[in-house]
């Protein structure tokens, strides 16, 4: 049997349905950087993202065991089409919408990984991640959702359509207004600095 580290996904759900918990463990630490990452991005709430994170793999663990995964492979999307679900419907029952920014004590970029950076490159990387930030909070949550799900998630826009339940043009649009509305609120910030 192949390193478990080296199998695909497929085939880990699989081991994992025949009772070798190893099998999930892999899957858990493959993805779920990306998954709070994501979950996060969307509630800007950390202890409500750490629940949800939660619950996302509950359900996930319940639906494997129940034999409801029939994505041929296609684990992340799946996964995070459930934490999507997840976030809704919590939004849903409080009838609330995601506005909370990040904290000084904790930030989504935190949890991301980085390379080594000397102070100076710290230092601009850091800058950089705040104004990103910035530009990102200011988007409709629709559009910030795409962005979240296409860069940080890394899905392609056919799985973010389908895991939206929106036409691919949808999305597309989307992103596409996103990229607009950043870039116009660069220059925006370009000229007043200018002044």
């Amino acid at each position: 049997m192949a390193h478990i580290h080296l199998m695909d996904d497929k085939d880990l759900v699989n081991l994992y349905q025949k009772g070798d918990q190893r099998a999930i463990s892999e899957l858990v630490s493959r993805y779920k950087q990306r998954i709070y990452s994501t979950i996060y991005f969307l509630v800007r709430n950390r202890e409500l993202a750490e629940d949800l994170f939660q619950d996302t793999f509950i359900k996930i663990l319940t639906s494997l065991k129940n034999k409801h995964y029939s994505e041929q492979g296609k684990f992340l999307p799946w996964a995070l089409r459930i934490a999507h679900n997840l976030v809704i419907d919590h939004f849903r029952k409080d009838k609330l919408m995601p506005l909370q920014h990040d904290s000084e004590e904790f930030s989504v970029f935190d949890v991301l990984p980085q390379k080594s950076r000397n102070a100076a490159e710290q230092m601009i990387y850091d800058e950089k991640i705040a104004h990103v930030r910035a530009l990102l909070d200011q988007l409709p949550f629709e559009q910030r959702e795409i962005v979240i799900l296409r860069h940080y998630a890394g899905l392609s826009f056919k799985e973010i359509s389908n895991m939206l339940n929106i036409n691919i043009n949808t999305a597309l649009g989307r992103m596409h207004y996103a990229i607009l509305k950043m870039r116009e609120m660069v220059q925006k910030q370009d000229i007043n600095l200018r002044e």
